[in-house]
């Protein structure tokens, strides 16, 4: 089994920006692409609309960081947490 590192991104939704559309068009532009790519498995919304859960696959942790600070949703984020994960099944 691969190892699989989970990415659980809150954004600030009391202060989104006056781009936050724009944002949003950029920010599926670039998750699109890390699905491309194959290093993106999984992506969840939340049913709160405050973020998103993403699972990447075959990465390192330092690899998603500097990733994930790409994402146009890191400029508005209001919590970021990295779960490093072995998969059973």
């Amino acid at each position: 089994m691969m190892n699989q590192i989970q990415v659980i991104l809150t954004i600030d939704t009391d202060n989104l920006p006056t781009n936050y559309a724009e944002l949003l068009k950029e920010e599926q532009a670039v998750v699109a692409a890390w699905k491309a790519e194959g290093i993106l498995t999984h992506l969840y919304l939340r049913e709160t609309k405050n973020g998103a859960i993403l699972q990447f696959e075959g990465l390192t942790m330092e690899q998603v960081v500097k990733r994930i600070e790409t994402l146009p949703f890191f400029q508005i984020k209001k919590d970021i947490q990295y779960l490093a994960l072995i998969q059973q099944f």
